[in-house]
């Protein structure tokens, strides 16, 4: 017995080049296919020229572009900011002794060298640098001459004895203990604002040289009896830069995977090569056109290259999957290639416009760096529409496949042909979702699962959930390093800043003072607050220290002038030179989603009951505060993101299938996948934030192609009378068991992350592995068994089959392709 050497629109292919009309198809075909070779020589140049382009791609990030600059949080900011420099972007350098303490001659000179060599750092903000050699790092005391104060080391310093006694006396009497220096007294902070450009290059601040010179540093001092401790978002961004070599093996080894386990399926070396090719050519092309543009890639953005990777290989393999059944068939391999892409260009097309819409409707986020981040996958998914819908048929129209692969890919309908009808096991188990008993089952199922994880979702919280830098280990040197600042210091890097404007000259006013005390004083009982300072505090300090150290006096006094004289002495750290801005400052334990939820609610609520015309509570500064905002924009954002992916993705289903219910059943798995994903941030502890958002967008584009490719076929063949059962099955066999094998193959790759040393890697190596395999079990379960109960399932009568047909993804050859309508 023979299998039908029909295609799997029951058409037949003709087996003779010369019989096969040229002219046939639509516009887009004939003039692609007929002039097959001017279209390879154009790809080829580009390629080259893109791949030139590519070399001068930068790596690097930027501060500004991972805060949301239109928020009145930022824009407040933003207003201030040259008032509040180093108050946004800023490192710290913790020098501890491996003696005793810090006062000590041979300490206090190498602490000297190190500021030196941080001042003159390209980059550094100078003027607001801070150590205890900064002469803005000043001493106030009370003596029986008076009000007397200084720098905290003297001018006149020589290292001598006497000369460190005065510096620790001076310490002491600065208030800088828990800020510059730490709670046991063994070692002391150097506070290093940035500037958003470096002032020799006119270019952006270039984080990896930064910390590549901070490392620099660290390995130079580290043998001079002191350790260091680095913080800060350069920092940070220069760990994750580093780890991008290992990152880039790990990519290497998923592309690896991916390559293999097609070959395992084809056993066709050519078309596997071509498949994995032609997605790196997308790639190279998304890299060249980038620096182009003027768009460069950081830390964040730097797995986009990789999913365009993985959306390659998906169409890819449909693609040479198709033609290799149609070879198989007969069919000769110019005519297969062009069957083929009539059959799944549209399904293709509208698969890919998904996936660009899902990351295109993250513009609507007010945050550059994703904006930057929907441009670069939007030109890499525009790059897979030329070389894996378009180039990769037609350089296998040239190539073809082996014979062996091609029967190879009609060998379960071989054995359905000839083995009594029995379909393969895995086949036979799935068409069992075809069936109202298992139909009903996994939507039973889908639900229980959808309910729980819906309710786990709502657990989902907004920002960071772990203390220093989650994209990295706990264990890292950044994290390591962080710890121990946070554990000798009361003013932690995380800091939270409300900025009080006032009239001109009237900073000091009682009436004010009083109010920003009685906030500061609610803001110090808050549960994360290790520390907080601002003008009233320190007119607090002053007047006890004036009054002999009496706590009885530790007050503000209802005496203006008294205020003037303190608030005349004050570091300019604390209001501005009009007067017109106080700045009230919270350090914090740590930046987690809670921590600042609460100080947001309690500033906003004391605002909304004191602000007046003179005076006003602003949000908000520091990295804390910055971070604040950026967590309110995500919150709003990350639902808003959703029902733009699903409303778009609905439109583009709709125009494709001309049918509701194919819609329903097509968007349906994906609702559950994005549900079940959110569920499982919670379980894993990741909060949605700037570098995880994107990926709850992502995987709902990149789960329609699964649902497009299946939902196209069954439509086809149902159109044409099958039942629902045979037209699922011709489904799993030309585009299903492809959907299959991605989904595992993608799955598989992305799982090996997890053993990256960047835990932000890892995660979404661990989501985005969750999300291909549950796009595709939703394809092949639950999309069947939502068609049972909602398509119409008609048995075809021989006109009827006919007239349906014409609507098919696969037209006579001698007709131009239509559109699929119900």
């Amino acid at each position: 017995m023979s299998i039908d050497t029909s295609n799997v629109d029951g058409q037949l292919a003709p087996h003779d080049l010369a019989a096969f009309d040229r002219q046939s198809g639509s516009l887009v075909e004939r003039v692609l296919f007929n002039n097959r070779l001017v279209v390879v020589i154009a790809c080829a140049l580009l390629t080259v020229l893109l791949g030139w382009q590519a070399t001068k791609l930068r790596l690097n990030a930027s501060f500004e572009d991972m805060i949301p600059a239109s928020h009145p949080y930022i824009a407040h900011y933003l207003k201030n900011r040259s008032e509040l420099s180093g108050l946004g972007n800023a490192v710290r350098i913790a020098v501890e002794t491996k003696g005793n303490t810090i006062y000590d001659p041979a300490y206090l000179a190498t602490l000297q060298k190190i500021s030196d060599d941080v001042f003159l750092l390209p980059g550094v903000d100078r003027a607001y640098m801070k150590s205890l050699w900064t002469p803005s790092t000043r001493w106030v005391g009370v003596t029986e001459e008076g009000m007397e104060g200084g720098p905290v080391i003297p001018n006149d310093y020589d290292g001598s004895a006497a000369s460190v006694a005065v510096v620790r006396m001076n310490t002491e009497r600065s208030g800088e203990i828990g800020q510059l220096v730490s709670l046991d007294g063994r070692s002391s902070i150097l506070y290093v604002p940035l500037l958003a450009r470096d002032p020799q290059t006119g270019q952006p601040l270039d984080y990896t040289v930064f910390a590549g010179r901070l490392e620099q540093l660290r390995a130079k001092y580290q043998g001079e009896g002191v350790n260091l401790y680095i913080t800060g978002f350069a920092k940070v961004v220069g760990d994750l830069i580093d780890g991008l070599k290992q990152v880039l093996l790990f990519f290497g080894a998923a592309i690896v995977i991916a390559a293999a386990t097609l070959y395992w399926y084809t056993r066709c070396s050519r078309s596997t090569l071509l498949v994995v090719a032609c997605s790196v050519v997308a790639v190279v092309w998304q890299l060249g056109i980038l620096p182009a543009l003027g768009y460069g890639l950081d830390p964040y953005s730097v797995l986009v290259p990789f999913l365009v990777f993985a959306i390659g290989m998906s169409h890819g393999a449909q693609k040479m999957n198709g033609i290799m059944q149609d070879i198989g068939r007969g069919a000769h391999k110019v005519i297969a290639a062009r069957y083929t892409f009539r059959r799944l260009f549209l399904a293709g097309l509208t698969a890919l416009l998904c996936d660009a819409v899902g990351f295109a409707v993250l513009m609507i986020i007010d945050i550059k760096a994703i904006q930057d981040l929907a441009i670069v996958a939007s030109i890499g998914v525009a790059a897979l529409i030329f070389t894996n819908l378009i180039l990769l048929p037609i350089l296998l129209s040239y190539v073809g496949v082996s014979a062996q692969a091609a029967q190879r890919s009609l060998r379960d309908e071989l054995r359905d042909a000839t083995v009594d009808g029995l379909r393969h096991p895995l086949w036979r188990f799935l068409d069992l979702f075809t069936h109202k008993r298992w139909a009903a089952l996994a939507l039973a199922v889908a639900a229980v699962l959808g309910a729980a994880g819906y309710a786990a979702s709502l657990q989902l919280k907004i920002g960071d959930l772990d203390p220093g830098a989650p994209e990295l280990r706990a264990d890292s040197r950044y994290n390591r390093d962080n710890a121990f600042v946070v554990r000798h210091y009361a003013a932690s890097s995380d800091v939270f800043a409300v900025m009080v404007k006032t009239p001109d000259g009237a900073c000091s006013r009682l009436d004010i003072l009083q109010k920003a005390d009685a906030l500061e004083w609610e803001l110090a009982q808050l549960p994360g607050v290790e520390l907080t300072n601002s003008l009233a505090l320190l007119n607090r300090r002053v007047i006890t220290g004036m009054n002999e150290g009496s706590l009885k006096w530790y007050d503000l006094l209802q005496n203006q002038s008294s205020a003037n004289m303190i608030t005349a002495g004050a570091p300019r750290g604390l209001y501005n030179d009009p007067c017109n801005l106080l700045t009230m400052y919270a350090y914090l334990r740590d930046h987690k989603a809670d921590t600042l939820s609460r100080l947001v609610a309690t500033v906003e609520r004391f605002a909304a009951d004191n602000d007046t015309q003179d005076v006003q509570f602003q949000l908000a500064a520091g990295s804390a505060g910055i971070e604040a905002a950026t967590n309110i924009v995500v919150k709003d954002a990350s639902h808003q993101m959703l029902y733009w992916v699903y409303a778009a993705v609905v439109l583009l289903c709709l125009v494709t299938f001309r049918s509701w219910r194919a819609v329903v059943c097509a968007v349906v798995p994906l609702v559950l996948t994005s549900i079940l994903c959110e569920a499982l941030m919670v379980a894993l502890g990741i909060g949605v934030k700037v570098a995880t958002l994107p990926v709850i967008a992502l995987g709902v584009g990149i789960g329609i192609d699964y649902a497009l490719y299946v939902m196209s076929i069954m439509l086809a063949r149902m159109r044409a009378g099958d039942s629902l059962s045979d037209a699922y099955y011709q489904a799993l066999q030309f585009t299903g068991k492809v959907v299959l094998l991605t989904g595992v193959t993608l799955a598989i790759g992305v799982a090996t992350w997890v053993l990256s040393p960047i835990k932000f890697q890892a995660d979404m190596g661990l989501l985005l592995a969750f999300m291909f395999l549950w796009n595709m079990l939703g394809a092949l379960v639950l999309l069947p068994a939502l068609a049972y109960f909602l398509l119409p399932r008609r048995q075809g009568a021989a006109a009827q089959s006919a007239t349906e047909q014409s609507a098919t993804a696969q037209p006579p050859v001698t007709s131009q392709p239509m559109t699929m309508r119900n």
